[in-house]
């Protein structure tokens, strides 16, 4: 029986359009043998605008739910997720070729790691892309070493959340993306990097698009009293689970 690898997508009717680009380069991933992808694709709200922009494919599930947050949205597929990982996906971001496989290799290959994130390029509107400075080095990320740094640099992660990889048990375990108007892919990953260790790998595994509707793009979202508010209970929960001593894999001290 083949393994799973889980791809879990949020999206409303902005963003539907990106989805059959999303699709293609799920396809164009080549993963080892004995191993397959799933991808739930879950509408934050229940409109008729997503459902025929969803492609038809035996490996793609589909589902509405009433609105929440894409938070929220990746939530509620967690109860379809049948994997032994879980990797997000943004609907209007893309995967290069070999993202799925070095994600996978590197906590195939280590079971102290719970999760892996990688090197972001933004894909800019006129389709070249763009990177930018401050990666840290390639391979593993101790536990902490996230949360530390982003509380040092003006709440911003060493490592984009939008890359995620993990191990599916790790995230059901933390209740998913936290419940947060914005934010939540961010509380994600501090909650993981507090209670395991991470990997980062150098090359390129997400084409982040830049477009005028992406939810960051927003005013509210850089709203000062909002962001304060969710930059403090992202880090509360953050230092209670470091403070509460629970570590993944359970056996380690």
């Amino acid at each position: 029986m083949s393994r799973r690898i889980i791809i879990v997508t949020a999206v409303h009717a902005p963003s539907a359009h990106f989805l059959p680009d999303a699709y293609k380069s799920l396809c164009e991933q080549e993963i080892p043998e004995g191993w397959e992808w799933h991808w739930l694709i879950q509408e934050d709200g229940m409109g008729d605008e997503v459902a025929p922009h969803v492609p038809n494919d035996e490996r793609v599930s589909f589902q509405q739910g009433r609105r929440g947050g894409p938070g929220v949205a990746r939530t509620i597929a967690l109860a379809r997720a049948d994997g032994e990982y879980v990797k997000v996906l943004d609907a209007d971001d893309q995967l290069p070729p070999g993202a799925l496989a070095r994600d996978l290799a590197a906590l195939e290959s280590d079971p102290s790691l719970g999760w892996a994130t990688s090197r972001v390029l933004d894909l800019l509107p006129d389709g070249s892309t763009a990177g930018f400075p401050g990666d840290p080095d390639h391979g593993p990320i101790e536990r902490k070493a996230v949360l530390d740094y982003w509380a040092a640099h003006d709440y911003r992660a060493p490592v984009h959340p939008a890359t995620l990889f993990m191990r599916r048990d790790l995230l059901v375990a933390l209740g998913g993306w936290m419940a947060l108007p914005a934010s939540e892919d961010t509380g994600l990953l501090l909650a993981l990097n507090s209670v395991a260790r991470g990997w980062f790998s150098s090359e390129v595994g997400l084409l982040y698009r830049k477009w005028e509707g992406q939810a960051t793009g927003q005013a509210a979202h850089t709203d000062a009293g909002e962001r304060d508010a969710r930059m403090a209970i992202v880090e509360a929960r953050a230092r209670a689970l470091d403070c509460f001593q629970w570590r993944y894999p359970i056996s380690e001290n």
